[in-house]
């Protein structure tokens, strides 16, 4: 694999185990309330999945340009970056709502 091949893999790598901890951190600032009121998974799994994914993402991350084996990691990355996209699409929109910044801040009536 050349220089240029390994830099896109790396950036690539980076920017799938950047998403991936976004989540996790997503996950754990949302409220209890919201992921119990979908009905699914609760927070405490949510993060679980996430975390591990997180871990699998840094895993992936590529170790050095000589020392080869970046295949297998890409391959856990392309594993890993499925719950985080899951929870960006499908689950991080329903929770918005129940977000504690959603609420408006300050004085609401008029005169």
């Amino acid at each position: 694999m050349g220089f240029l091949q390994w830099f896109v893999m790396a950036a690539l790598a980076l920017v799938v185990f950047v998403v991936q901890v976004v989540a996790l951190i997503d996950a754990a600032r949302r409220p209890d309330k919201g992921f119990r009121a979908q009905g699914g998974l609760p927070k405490v799994g949510w993060l679980a999945i996430l975390g591990v994914a997180a871990a699998l993402g840094f895993l992936g991350l590529p170790q050095g340009w000589l020392q080869g084996g970046f295949m297998f990691g890409s391959f856990l990355n392309i594993i890993a970056v499925a719950p985080a996209i899951i929870y960006w699409v499908s689950l991080r929109p329903r929770l918005l709502p129940y977000s504690s910044r959603n609420r408006p801040r300050g004085p609401q009536g008029g005169w």
